[in-house]
């Protein structure tokens, strides 16, 4: 059983900084594509980024780009997205997910998805 978890939202000033992470268990995290998407109130989900199974290649949605960087650790299981210069609009749910691809996760094609974290940005 594949179980993807999130952790580290939180309510943070704009231009703050908040770290998620996201563990996995039940499956082999080495061969897997991570990424992250977000939900806010009202709205659709939508990809904020991707890394592929080794690291070399990531992709970011161009609302965060130069903002989040994705990293992950497969000697642990775990996968990052530290963000900074927070904005209110990137107040959501913030889900993990995992793919066989990175191209697979950026057509929201998903094999697994976490229960995701909240993180809202305000003063």
């Amino acid at each position: 059983q594949v179980v993807l978890v999130e952790s580290g939202g939180g309510l943070v000033q704009p231009g703050g900084s908040l770290r998620l992470s996201c563990s996995a268990s039940g499956l082999t995290f080495s061969s897997a594509a991570m990424g992250w998407f977000r939900q806010a109130p009202g709205k659709e989900r939508e990809f904020v980024a991707a890394i592929s199974r080794g690291s070399s290649v990531t992709f970011y949605a161009d609302s965060v780009k130069g903002r989040f960087t994705i990293s992950r650790d497969n000697a642990k299981n775990t996968m990052c997205l530290q963000m900074n210069s927070l904005k209110p609009e990137d107040t959501a749910v913030y889900y993990c997910a995992q793919a066989s691809d990175t191209y697979r996760l950026r057509t929201y094609d998903c094999d697994y998805w976490g229960q995701g974290t909240q993180v809202t940005i305000s003063s």
